[in-house]
């Protein structure tokens, strides 16, 4: 990385806010998902919450034209990493699990409906 020192502190800096932003994005809806969803729905969830937040780091990283191609790690490495962490935790799960979390998320709206 070439350029002054205090650059460089400046893009880390943006590049380390952007992480935490991410890591709250995923952590808080990750705790409560454990903690308010019976144990057999919180794989399925967690997949779900993955999926959405990497497509999430994807369009952020589209929308400031973040770079593919770097030897840092940069946000395209984090939607592709959330990605295949989605992957594993849909792949530990089963079929069903993943049906009676939407019949459980949608019996719920339908009570609230009335």
């Amino acid at each position: 990385m070439t350029g002054s020192p205090m650059a460089r502190m400046f893009l880390f800096g943006r590049n380390f806010g952007t992480l935490i932003a991410l890591s709250f994005a995923v952590a808080l809806p990750a705790f409560f998902i454990v903690y308010s969803l019976e144990q057999h729905l919180v794989l399925p969830a967690l997949s779900v919450l993955f999926f959405g937040t990497a497509a999430l780091a994807a369009i952020m990283a589209f929308s400031i034209k973040a770079k593919k191609n770097t030897e840092t790690l940069n946000l395209w490495d984090i939607a592709g990493g959330l990605v295949i962490t989605g992957c594993a935790a849909s792949v530990m799960g089963e079929p069903e699990q993943v049906a009676q979390l939407f019949e459980h998320l949608f019996e719920r709206r339908a009570y609230e409906g009335r």
